[in-house]
This record gives C-alpha cells, sequence and structure tokens, in this order.
C-alpha cells in the first residue's frame, strides 16, 4: 500500500477515502439512499416572556421528534 489516502483498489470495485470527499457546488451524489425526512416548519420565535420562549421551543422540539431527527423518551 501506498501513502496515499483515497484510491481505488484494482477492479474498481471499491474506493477508500481516508482523506475529505468534497461536493463541489452543483454535485450530486446519485445512488445513495437516504431516509432522511426534513422537521415541519418552526416559525422564528417572538415571544415576549420566558413562558412564551418555553412554548416554541417544545414545539420545535416536537416537531424534531415527528421527523425521527431527535429520540423520544
Amino acid at each position: 500500500m501506498s501513502n496515499v489516502k483515497n484510491y481505488t483498489e484494482q477492479g474498481g470495485e471499491k474506493t477508500v477515502i481516508g482523506g475529505v470527499l468534497e461536493i463541489a457546488e452543483g454535485g450530486q451524489v446519485v445512488g445513495l439512499p437516504s431516509d432522511f425526512t426534513p422537521a415541519a416548519f418552526q416559525a422564528d420565535s417572538v415571544a415576549t416572556t420566558i413562558a412564551g420562549l418555553v412554548v416554541d421551543f417544545n414545539a420545535l422540539l416536537a416537531k424534531l421528534k415527528a421527523a425521527g431527527l431527535m429520540v423520544s423518551e
């Protein structure tokens, strides 16, 4: 093995990325399965009290949990 971090093994069946893989603007990855679901929209808080901010924050947490981006208890 040489000292390179990124290489494709003979035959092309396997590529190893040991360094950084940078996707340039406009580039895309094709064929990579993803089950990512964005969270529902949460409006910016306009709370003027701590209690109001708690309500807004808890709404955000609920949306993150519903989207599967945060584990529920």
